[in-house]
């Protein structure tokens, strides 16, 4: 494995979770005990209700592309090897999340199904990405 020169995420005590069920190859978001509803990214309180009873779940991994841009000019070196998908994925609980679409660009349309898939870019950091379904 080449080092990874790319940023990092540096969890926290609300993040932790996410990145350590990432390390196991599985994609886990909070769920909100009062309301029911999903929430991406990881916080302290429910956007939707703002309750604190919040607990961990696996979730499917599966969803369909939202949005998306190519970027061609990185806005630091460490993205400057090659054009990269920025896109936001619906998942099929809800929640939308910003990550990155490995797909050949002809390939991409906006509503597509997509799945969750782990890049171990380092012993220590894995990073969720998406891939067409």
């Amino acid at each position: 494995m080449s080092e990874y020169t790319k940023p990092l995420p540096r969890p926290t005590a609300t993040s932790r979770p996410f990145w350590d069920a990432a390390k196991r190859h599985e994609l886990m978001l909070q769920r909100c005990r009062v309301c029911n509803r999903f929430i991406y990214y990881p916080r302290d309180r429910c956007p939707n209700c703002l309750s604190d009873r919040l607990e961990w779940q696996k979730v499917s991994g599966r969803g369909t592309l939202y949005s998306y841009t190519i970027v061609r000019r990185a806005a630091t070196r460490s993205f400057a090897d090659k054009p990269y998908v920025l896109a936001i994925v619906e998942l099929d609980e809800g929640p939308r999340m910003t990550t990155n679409l490995e797909a050949p660009v002809d390939h991409i349309k906006i509503g597509m199904p997509v799945v969750a898939y782990f890049d171990d870019v380092t012993p220590d950091h894995t990073l969720v990405k998406f891939r067409p379904a």
